[in-house]
């Protein structure tokens, strides 16, 4: 979905990249944007990284109030939910306005398992919102982020914002991104447990999973949380996966991980992504995993698929005395 250099021109929708340097920077490019909204008695969301709302919240004084403002780290832990759970979820409270969103997906924290995940979400942005009178400024913070970051930001936005002014962004390529992260997932280990699973034996595979997760110490509300996704998973395999597939669980020292991996290959990249039309029944099943879980990554192709679930495994008490 490339679009030429006149896109801006032509599409109501606006994503430009912020790349900023400290407070002074941050503020000065984030602020006018949240400004123009709020003069324009517009709908304007915030939804970046902890330390950067506050220093908004506090720049904007008694303004504050009239902005949605969300902790990224939590509302888009998973980036998988930030497309329907955060940014569909304003604008499509505001069809008829023009909505305007500070959006700040990747932050220096973010692990190596959830980066991928990140790039695809800022590519997908511009098929999500492609034709929408919408604008998601999105900061990209140039002391604390790597060159790869910096550089995929340049292929995820039309358009790049910094200290230099406002300019196309010659390296745009959003498709390039989606198809570059849609990597193979690394092997699991070997103490991996493997179930092969169909139609017939699905509610014995979901039962070993939330049995092994059980063992593994998640809470009562993450078992719930692991049952549905593995559910999903599992049902979505039998129906559009070749009618059979392979369950593979594990855990690390501070997560729980479950690939389901079948025949199939995912089409849609925004599968997953969108939010649930209200006139169909189905197409559920992947944006409910999404919002269940602290991480979903994907490998489609040609010979299949494999999805991969992650779930943080809660904080074990030290022995009293210690």
């Amino acid at each position: 979905m490339t679009a030429a250099p006149g896109r801006e021109a032509e599409d109501p929708f606006d994503h430009p990249a912020l790349h900023y340097s400290g407070d002074r920077e941050y503020l000065d490019g984030t602020l006018p944007f949240i400004e123009q909204a709020l003069a324009a008695e517009g709908p304007v969301a915030v939804a970046v990284p902890g330390p950067n709302l506050k220093l908004l919240r506090d720049a904007l004084g008694e303004r504050a109030g009239r902005v949605l403002m969300l902790d990224m780290t939590e509302a888009g832990a998973n980036p998988g939910r930030i497309i329907p759970g955060v940014l569909r979820a304003f604008a499509d409270a505001h069809p008829d306005r023009r909505v305007r969103i500070v959006g700040e997906p990747v932050w220096p924290a973010r692990t190596e398992d959830e980066y991928p995940a990140c790039a695809q979400h800022e590519a997908l942005i511009n098929h999500a919102f492609a034709g929408r009178d919408v604008a998601i400024l999105c900061p990209y913070d140039l002391d604390g982020l790597d060159a790869r970051a910096i550089d995929d930001s340049l292929a995820t936005h039309p358009v790049l914002i910094d200290r230099a002014g406002r300019r196309a962004s010659d390296g745009y390529d959003p498709d390039r991104i989606v198809a570059e992260y849609n990597r193979p997932l690394e092997a699991p280990p070997r103490t991996a447990i493997e179930r092969e699973f169909d139609r017939f034996t699905i509610d014995n595979a979901r039962w070993f999973a939330t049995s092994y997760g059980r063992k593994t110490g998640l809470t009562a509300t993450q078992l719930v949380d692991l049952e549905i996704a593995v559910t999903e998973l599992l049902t979505n395999s039998v129906c559009h996966g070749g009618g059979a597939g392979t369950l593979r669980i594990w855990a690390e020292e501070d997560r729980l991980l479950c690939d389901v991996s079948d025949a199939g290959r995912i089409a849609d990249p925004l599968a997953g992504r969108r939010p649930a039309d209200p006139d169909r029944i189905d197409g559920r099943g992947l944006l409910l995993v999404n919002h269940v879980v602290d991480l979903l990554r994907t490998h489609t192709g040609a010979r299949g698929t494999t999805m991969r679930i992650h779930m943080r495994l809660p904080r074990r008490r030290p022995p009293a005395g210690e």
